[in-house]
């Protein structure tokens, strides 16, 4: 399909006639295109279509759809309905209202078309970019942050699961494209163990048959991988997702030698981060946080939270779930210094927050990056009173440590976490701490050659984690923290208006996409809210507890 530009006209004069008569209060569809006009622009699409072939749909208008559909949590088909028998979404698109539409199916292959040319974030860029131009977004000022989980469009499976589904999904796969091939290779336990979806409560009972099981199954891969990757093979065998999906996770989770195959146990399995977690979406991983576990991925949003002007959503990062949100505060910060809307002040939780981050924020971008550190360090054995980090003096230039009672160190060594964080380790003498009368108070180290131990990050880390550790204990630190917990209340939105919280797509950049639509929606819903002078919402309070505000 070719890109033939196409000048926007405006309203059809029938349908805004008719609309307007219709819907005299208007819709958001309605207000949305008499306050921002068209807001996509094929040209702003261009690079993802060629210049020859046959005239496509306006990608400007698909575009809207699919934010429309986010808006309003439809299904492909369901949005492309609309399009034919809606008049307020004709008037927001400038179509006539005998205008037939399109077939859903188009709406799948311009998401194709936008990952496969890197625009997954054009749309959210050209709304925020009209917003500036309405002067409704600037940079500076606050923003905040944070992120929830987005389930996989999968199960979640355990190990025995995960390797019997694996190699069903490489047969299947085997089967529709190559039966000839596959024929002579399948047996009737094959059958029998692979034939229908692998659940658990099929599994045989006792942990002994259950290895002997999975172990069968191990084999039984490794057979198919052999016969696939042979010299008599097609080539094109190899290349199939669903076998490649195998041969990688075979390689992570069994042991094959001399002495058989073997699952993989401990500390000789890959790290959960880079582990498969189902056959059918590589990309998603397993993450537990606070005790609940997902297997998917993870989305953070950035909103401006300014008063006096809409709160808008300024970037969308999307991880799979085992990436830590201490990981996204430097690429939220570059993803918004390209927008060019870099805050002031960037409000997050503890997630996001270390001593590092904090400098870099300040040099880097000059943003002040407001969240709470975590407490000074003690012995985990101490109770009550006890001399935390914060009680020891430390001269950086002569590189000593001075202890509450007037002791020096003995030892300051520079080193380097495995991650290459640099850092510093101090001791003091056994002897020192042994005669100490404040012992207890300080160190449970046993008698040895050195006493109470510390670990140093470098100085300007240092300083500025002991100063914010001493500021987060202030009512005014504490109120000016407050704003960041909106950004949950926009989570809350997300998910309920758009299911940002369950993914609809396969695959991490599909995945993005429909967060960055999700996002782009939520702004079109908040821009219509405040054209149309609707107040925030309050935060809900039960009956209960509005009881307890009453007395």
């Amino acid at each position: 399909m070719s890109l033939e530009s196409r000048d926007d006209r405006g309203v059809p004069e029938l349908t805004a006639r008719v609309v307007r008569a219709s819907f005299p209060k208007g819709t958001m569809a309605v207000r949305v295109r008499e306050a921002l006009g068209p807001l996509f622009e094929d040209e702003s699409f261009a690079e993802a279509f060629p210049r020859r072939g046959r005239p496509a749909i306006s990608p400007g208008a698909l575009a809207l759809v699919s934010v429309l559909q986010y808006a309003e949590g439809l299904t492909d088909r369901q949005a492309a309905d609309q399009v034919r028998a809606r008049m307020d979404w004709k008037f927001l698109l400038g179509l006539e209202l005998d205008d037939p539409g399109f077939d859903f199916s188009v709406l799948g292959d311009f998401r194709a078309r936008l990952i496969e040319h890197g625009l997954e974030e054009r749309v959210l860029d050209l709304v925020l970019a009209r917003c500036s131009e309405l002067g409704l977004l600037r940079s500076g000022g606050r923003q905040r942050t944070d992120s929830t989980h987005v389930l996989a469009s999968v199960r979640v499976l355990n190990r025995m699961e995960f390797v019997g589904e694996t190699l069903r999904a490489a047969l299947e796969a085997l089967a529709a494209a190559a039966p000839q091939w596959l024929s002579p290779l399948v047996t009737t336990d094959w059958v029998k163990r692979y034939g229908s979806r692998i659940d658990s409560y099929r599994f045989p009972k006792g942990d002994n048959v259950r290895q002997e099981w999975a172990e069968q199954v191990g084999r039984d891969g490794f057979v198919l991988l052999e016969a696939a990757h042979a010299a008599g093979a097609p080539l094109w065998l190899r290349e199939i997702p669903a076998v490649q999906v195998l041969r990688r996770a075979w390689i992570e989770q069994y042991h094959r030698d001399d002495k058989g195959v073997r699952w993989r146990e401990g500390e000789d399995l890959p790290p959960g981060r880079l582990r498969l977690a189902s056959p059918y979406d590589p990309g998603a991983r397993y993450s537990v946080k606070r005790g609940s576990g997902w297997c998917g991925y993870k989305t953070h949003l950035s909103e401006t939270c300014e008063p006096g002007a809409p709160h808008l959503i300024t970037h969308v990062a999307t991880t799979d779930a085992a990436v830590a949100d201490t990981e996204m505060i430097e690429a939220i910060h570059q993803g918004l210094t390209a927008r060019e809307l870099l805050p002031d002040e960037h409000d997050v939780d503890a997630g996001y927050v270390t001593a590092a981050h904090i400098v870099t924020a300040r040099a880097e971008h000059g943003i002040e990056l407001l969240g709470p550190v975590g407490l000074d360090t003690c012995h985990a054995n101490h109770q009550g009173e006890h001399f935390a980090q914060s009680a020891f003096t430390i001269d950086w230039q002569g590189k000593k440590v001075t202890c509450p009672q007037g002791k020096t160190s003995a030892s300051w060594s520079e080193q380097r976490k495995s991650s290459g964080t640099p850092l510093t380790r101090v001791h003091f003498t056994a002897r020192d701490c042994a005669s100490c009368p404040m012992r207890e108070k300080c160190t449970r180290a046993a008698n040895g050659q050195w006493g109470r131990s510390l670990t140093l990050l470098p100085q300007d880390q240092q300083e500025v984690l002991e100063a914010r550790r001493r500021e987060q204990l202030t009512d005014a630190w504490k109120r000016r923290y407050n704003t960041r917990a909106g950004v949950e209340g926009t989570i809350s939105q997300a998910v309920r208006r758009t299911g940002i919280r369950r993914t609809r797509y396969t695959g991490l950049p599909k995945t993005h996409l429909g967060n960055v639509l999700a996002a782009t929606a939520i702004n079109i819903i908040r821009l219509d809210a405040w054209l149309n002078d609707t107040p925030l919402g309050e935060t809900r309070t039960s009956h209960l507890a509005r009881l307890e505000l009453a007395a």
